[in-house]
């Protein structure tokens, strides 16, 4: 089911119209098990406004409730794909719902600040088309799991089937896009590169940058690697992934082996306190966060794949959902030029 929200009053309009069923196979590889192939029909979106998709089939929220995502009609041959943040979820303590460490259900759609602000004539994605995938399965978008973490607490870690559909969504939408551009915030942003992996597989012939904005410390860690795998995400993602090699800074260097011409950056804040804050949950001591943040980069680039860094001082979490993107400069250099650059192919150089 398609509705059709025009942004500008809040109307809603309901249509009878595509369905984009949740549980799709990656290009090239099987079907996930008790589940059945996305479909999608490109509709037109009222002027200036968003579509809320929701699939239906095997997506949904942690919480069993519906999953929906967003889609916008910009420029068709451009198209921004948004992975929102929001936290984790992976023991009975993480999970508990009064411990509000994760999204555990679709409450609003995109909110118009930072990149998302079209009206903004600074914004380099003021033309682009946009599809924005809400985060509301504690699992950083790649999981495909339900587990009982304790009696009463079941929760369904589907983020990989809810941001796959949102994906065929794009491809079947926006057939001839020339340049996609993947954002992620947080949890999103962790999620960000294998996602650009998988846009890749869908739309071969386009041009692939990727943003991560706020989880650049996030180490190679036997314990973090761990809770990737708890949430199932070995048993989803594409033949041409390892899973052998999930791990934050692996999701990089395998979509980046993938398909070698993608573009990567990340931005952080070098002092971040919701990175900082994760750290006891994980099992892993905090440590200095601009010394992970500085040994991951080293690590992704030593294994063969280029990435872009824009790190900003003090102790922030995120900037591309807000209106700091429009703000924030590091060493006379404003975030938005940087970025400007960045999708445009021209050359940006790491800044701290």
């Amino acid at each position: 089911m398609i509705r059709n929200v025009i942004t500008t009053t809040g109307a809603l309009v309901v249509l009878a119209g595509a369905v984009v069923g949740c549980g799709s196979a990656d290009a090239g590889d099987e079907a996930v098990a008790g589940s059945s192939p996305s479909t999608s029909t490109p509709v037109d979106a009222l002027s200036g406004g968003w579509e809320e998709v929701v699939p239906g089939g095997d997506c949904e929220c942690s919480d069993g409730s519906a999953f929906s995502f967003w889609s916008r009609r910009g420029d068709p041959a451009k198209v921004v794909v948004f992975l929102q943040g929001g936290g984790a979820c992976f023991s009975a303590e993480t999970c508990a719902p009064e411990n509000e460490l994760y999204r555990t259900a679709v409450t609003q759609g995109p909110n118009p600040e930072g990149v998302l602000d079209f009206e903004n004539p600074h914004n380099p994605f003021a033309d682009y088309s946009a599809v924005y995938i809400p985060y509301c399965t504690g699992d950083v978008h790649i999981g495909n799991v339900t587990t009982e973490y304790a009696e009463g607490l079941t929760i369904h870690h589907k983020g990989y089937a809810n941001g796959t559909a949102a994906l065929e969504h794009v491809a079947a939408t926006f057939p001839d896009a020339t340049d996609v551009v993947v954002l992620g915030e947080s949890a999103g942003s962790i999620a960000a590169p294998l996602y650009a992996g998988l846009v890749s597989d869908r739309l071969p012939d386009a041009q692939i940058t990727v943003v991560a904005d706020g989880s650049g410390s996030y180490p190679d860690d036997p314990a973090l690697n761990e809770i990737l795998a708890v949430w199932g995400a070995g048993d989803v993602v594409p033949a041409w992934f390892d899973p052998a090699g999930l791990s934050v800074p692996g999701l990089f260097v395998q979509s980046g082996h993938h398909a070698p011409d993608m573009v990567f950056a990340r931005h952080d804040f070098g002092e971040d306190e919701n990175q900082a804050s994760w750290y006891p949950y994980l099992g892993v001591p905090v440590g200095d966060l601009l010394a992970r943040m500085e040994t991951n980069e080293e690590q992704i680039e030593a294994a063969g794949v280029d990435v872009h860094s824009y790190v900003a001082p003090g102790d922030d979490h995120t900037v591309l959902g807000d209106a700091g993107f429009y703000d924030e400069a590091v060493a006379g250099q404003p975030l938005v030029d940087w970025v400007t650059k960045l999708i445009a192919g021209e050359p940006v150089g790491d800044v701290r």
